[in-house]
């Protein structure tokens, strides 16, 4: 028992130095975290309570979540992100996936056709907003000129409500598509090749394979990909301000751009914190379907 003591008391020692090591390690990322994630959700929360312009801001308590939740605006916003979501996520991934299945091949030029793909993610936002406002300026836009080659006539694409969604999925998908290629490639190649040996001796056809083997082995890339992909829907907010400002009649407004607008075009801060309390429930509410429930589904 004399000798246990001393081994034990230094046990816990080590074990609380490794902590104390450990916790130091962290301590970096703990701060940026405290100061630019959980203090501004802090005072989020207490702004939400109050309205009026920032120059004299008066207590509202429960009222203000009202007014915002009944304000019609603020469902259409909702519907145009739901639309964004809809039209970009599943088709950047598996537009993602192809690209990677086809460029993991061992093809003339994959390393050129690979970066070319990828090109588009290391341009800014804001560039990419005013290459594609040329490119669907009426008259003289390169989509309207193609389809005027072709005999048909372009809709103003921004400025036409039934189509500016669809203009502006069809730009977040070129620009987003080559930077989920990369983990798409990345797990491809961490696949084992025996499966896939088996698979051709017994004659399985390409799209058994990937529909039997391929696609289920890549679900965990899938789910962390996708995670990405739906947050990025509601992060958007630099190519509206260039291409759309929202419009036309709101048909292009999404929830990030309408709490800026809120907050530093009409200054109603109580507002905006209602908004972004409503857009990080959102984000809260579908990772946690994804981690608990998709999750649960997938096997590693």
């Amino acid at each position: 028992m004399e000798q246990s003591n001393p081994t034990l008391k230094s046990k816990v020692v080590k074990r609380i130095r490794d902590n104390a090591f450990a916790y130091a390690l962290l301590l970096p990322s703990f701060i940026f975290l405290a100061l630019f994630t959980f203090y501004p959700i802090i005072k989020s929360i207490r702004l939400s309570f109050f309205s009026g312009p920032v120059t004299r801001l008066e207590f509202a308590g429960l009222d203000q979540y009202k007014s915002v939740l009944s304000d019609p605006l603020l469902g259409k916003v909702l519907l145009n992100n739901a639309i964004f979501l809809i039209g970009t996520v599943p088709i950047g991934l598996l537009l993602a996936m192809w690209l990677a299945i086809w460029l993991n091949k061992k093809i003339r030029g994959s390393a050129i056709l690979r970066a070319s793909f990828f090109y588009p993610v290391v341009v800014p936002l804001i560039a990419v907003a005013n290459i594609w406002l040329f490119i669907y300026t009426p008259k003289y836009g390169l989509v309207n000129r193609f389809l005027s080659f072709l005999g048909m006539h372009g809709p103003n694409w921004l400025g036409n409500s039934s189509v500016v969604m669809i203009a502006l999925i069809i730009m977040i998908i070129w620009k987003d598509v080559g930077f989920y290629m990369i983990f798409y490639l990345a797990g491809l190649q961490n696949l084992p090749t025996d499966v896939y040996e088996a698979a051709m001796l017994e004659g399985a056809k390409p799209f058994q394979v990937f529909r039997k083997i391929t696609f289920p082995l890549m679900m965990p890339t899938t789910l962390f990909v996708g995670i990405v992909a739906i947050t990025n829907s509601f992060k958007n907010v630099d190519h509206l301000y260039i291409m759309t400002k929202g419009g036309p009649d709101n048909a292009s407004n999404l929830l990030l751009f309408y709490i800026y607008e809120v907050a530093f075009t009409n200054w109603d801060l109580g507002k905006a914190a209602v908004l972004t309390l409503i857009l990080i429930a959102i984000l809260l509410i579908i990772t946690a379907f994804n981690f608990f429930y998709l999750d649960k589904k997938i096997h590693y």
